[in-house]
């Protein structure tokens, strides 16, 4: 018995021992263990308590210092998703700012090209040989002056053609493409422009000397002392270049070389909008009002009369319709009428027919009752009630079968 007894437990021990059971016994020292606490719990045992209370502020504790990392990766990461959104927001607001500052430089842009159009053309919507051109091109160099604007001969634009800053001659035209030009400007060394300079009446010619202003050449020694400081130079218009009368630019007497110069009234290195005056007038607002006043009226009158037309031949050819309409109507009336002659003697015929078959059928029956009855309706003695043959009565009362009436 007792060496049975030491087998089992030799059994159980190497049981616990192998490799693959030592889990299990781990797994189930702590099951005993747990169910030993539980058991103390329930009894107020001193020790007990304080050892409860140690673990739980140990697990306390321990769940606050874990939770710690935790915490701290949420409010990074809740703070850089705040952080990312204001960078967007601020991104966003600041892309709006940049195209509102852009909106608003090019509105000042506009406004300023508005007033700067606006000065170059009062007083001269009258002047309406005059077209305003764009200064798309400055060619400047020692020896040539000249600046491309944005008309060519589609406008009417010929070499020749003046051109003006305002009221001011600053060159003419000496190439022309058919939507831009090339103008030679005064100050260029090949122009030269006859000129009256007041007072004095004095005639020249100035000369482009390549730089801001222009030289007086070509004029009598015994005139030159008739020309004061400050004295206006216009176009004389000698050999039809340009037009008498358009200012030019001011006399200056104060040259080192003793030169007498011109200083032009226009600015050539600040044009921007000039006009070209050309041949062929373009009306005025108020004769392009007119115009377009008559244009109405006349285009007015001739939809209405357009309209009457439209009228007029859409009667016509409704009453060649009805004309057509009425004379198919008389056709077809006549020959319903025909059929109506027809049909009538067609029953004229049936009529007599029916009545000559009635007769006939009246005739035979007379015959066939007179055979019958005729004995009776004859009369052959002297005092006899029959009627005489071939009389109405007699064959009314064959008619009758015998009955005589009275």
């Amino acid at each position: 018995m007792a060496s049975s007894r030491d087998d089992f437990i030799i059994a159980i021990r190497s049981a616990f021992l192998k490799k693959s059971t030592k889990q299990k016994f781990s797994l189930l020292t702590l099951i005993f263990f747990s169910i030993f606490i539980i058991v103390l719990s329930n009894f107020n045992f001193k020790a007990i308590s304080i050892t409860k209370s140690i673990i739980k502020e140990i697990v306390y504790r321990s769940s606050f210092i874990v939770s710690i990392p935790e915490n701290l990766i949420k409010s990074s990461y809740y703070n850089v998703n705040e952080y990312t959104n204001y960078y967007k927001e601020y991104k966003k607001t600041k892309e709006e700012l940049d195209q509102l500052k852009s909106e608003n430089i090019s509105t000042k842009i506009i406004k300023s090209e508005n007033e700067e159009l606006k000065s170059l053309i009062d007083g001269y919507t009258i002047t309406s040989n005059k077209i305003l051109a764009k200064v798309i091109v400055d060619h400047e160099s020692p020896f040539l002056r000249s600046i491309i604007i944005n008309k060519g001969s589609k406008e009417k634009i010929k070499i020749g053609t003046n051109i003006y800053d305002r009221s001011y001659l600053v060159g003419r035209v000496i190439e022309v493409n058919y939507t831009n030009s090339r103008v030679l400007l005064l100050t260029d060394l090949n122009s030269n422009i006859p000129v009256s300079i007041t007072p004095g009446n004095v005639q020249a010619i100035v000369v482009g000397n390549g730089d801001k202003k222009g030289e007086i050449k070509y004029i009598k020694n015994d005139l030159i002392n008739k020309i004061d400081d400050k004295g206006i130079a216009y176009t004389s218009g000698t050999g039809s270049i340009f037009k008498s009368g358009i200012p030019v630019g001011t006399v200056d007497l104060k040259d080192e070389n003793e030169k007498i110069l011109i200083n032009f009234y226009s600015d050539f290195t600040q044009l921007k909008y000039v006009f070209a005056e050309i041949d062929e007038l373009i009306p005025t607002p108020a004769e392009t009002k007119e115009n377009d006043q008559t244009e109405g009226s006349s285009n007015t009158e001739q939809i209405k009369i357009n309209l009457i037309s439209d009228e007029l031949q859409i009667l016509e050819e409704s009453n060649t319709k009805f004309l057509e309409e009425n004379k198919e109507l008389n056709n077809l009336t006549k020959e319903l009428e025909k059929q109506i002659e027809i049909l009538k003697t067609e029953n004229e015929f049936q009529k007599n027919a029916i009545q000559q078959h009635n007769l006939d059928q009246e005739e035979l029956e007379f015959l066939r009752l007179n055979l019958i009855y005729s004995s009776k309706c004859q009369s052959k003695k002297l005092f006899s009630t029959g009627f005489k043959v071939g009389t109405p009565e007699y064959k009314e009362c064959i008619m009758q079968k015998g009955k005589i009436s009275d």
